[in-house]
């Protein structure tokens, strides 16, 4: 076995998996403050980049594209719950995921219109550096997400178990009665939640982006990945995404790697294998906590 490919296998398949967490955060966030799965995130994220690909263009520096691109993409969010999300809140399941799937298709649509199906590059964050690690290679890209990651799941984590705002957050997805009858604002924190995830959903995008090019479909490759990467985290587990999605880019690389059955071209089908099996001997992931109900 050449171990030096294997190695760089590896390293390859971390990388995806670094990308898929960046995502599957947000996808975990809104969860856990909403209690509801956001079948649009991956969109509300591409749309969020094509912001910050055309602030960009515009000229300015791309952490400050960033920057900005997350904070008008929190106000998106909060106001996709309260004119979108709201009115169907507290209905069946059904009613989200059919609203969800159709603010998919929505802000597809509309991103198209605005900027077009055009494919655009958007400059990376990070410097182009490969470092060669006896003759393995590792880009400074992979190196930085990985950072980023740590520090959002570090930030999310201190807010949602330190802080006022993270306590009334987590009240309001468990038992929203309860949290109105002791004076919580409702509404306010599932819009927060919204707007929360919706931001990183924009850095999710921004650290996409290089990897591909910015068009309306960018994310949903990335989309399956990321559902498979939460689940297998655990949809209550921050730090349960960001592992998530490393092994599910681990065993995507290795897979379509060695296994001649699958290669390239069934290599998306892994996503879906990680989630039947996840599903089947340990719903609620690695990281998740079961939940016990009085009988």
């Amino acid at each position: 076995m050449d171990f030096t490919l294997l190695a760089q296998r590896i390293v390859d398949g971390l990388e995806n998996g670094a990308i898929y967490a960046a995502l599957a955060l947000a996808l975990v966030l809104i969860f856990q403050v909403t209690g509801l799965l956001n079948f649009a995130q991956s969109e509300m994220a591409m749309f969020s980049t094509f912001g910050t690909w055309a602030l960009t263009d515009a000229g300015l520096p791309v952490w400050l594209s960033i920057v900005v691109s997350m904070i008008v993409s929190f106000v998106g969010g909060a106001l996709i719950e309260r004119i979108v999300i709201r009115p169907v809140e507290g209905k069946s399941p059904l009613a989200i995921v059919i609203v969800t799937i159709g603010l998919f298709l929505t802000i597809n649509a509309l991103a198209g219109y605005f900027w077009s199906t055009d494919s655009k590059v958007m400059p990376t964050p990070w410097p182009s550096k490969v470092f060669d690690l006896g003759g393995v290679k590792v880009t400074s890209q992979f190196i930085g997400t990985l950072t980023v990651l740590i520090a959002v799941v570090i930030v999310l984590t201190l807010l949602l178990s330190r802080t006022r705002l993270g306590l009334a957050l987590r009240a309001v997805a468990s038992s929203p009665e309860s949290s109105r009858l002791v004076g919580i604002s409702v509404g306010s924190m599932l819009m927060i939640g919204w707007g929360l995830a919706a931001a990183i959903g924009a850095l999710a995008g921004a650290l996409v982006a290089p990897k591909t090019f910015v068009d309306p479909n960018m994310m949903q490759g990335v989309a399956i990945y990321s559902f498979a990467a939460a689940t297998l985290g655990g949809f209550d587990s921050l730090k349960g995404a960001v592992i998530g999605g490393l092994i599910v880019g681990l065993v995507e690389s290795l897979a379509s790697g060695y296994l001649d059955i699958i290669g390239s071209d069934l290599k998306l089908a892994t996503a879906f294998l990680v989630i039947l099996f996840v599903l089947v001997v340990k719903p609620a992931g690695l990281f998740g906590r079961a939940k016990v109900q009085r009988v």
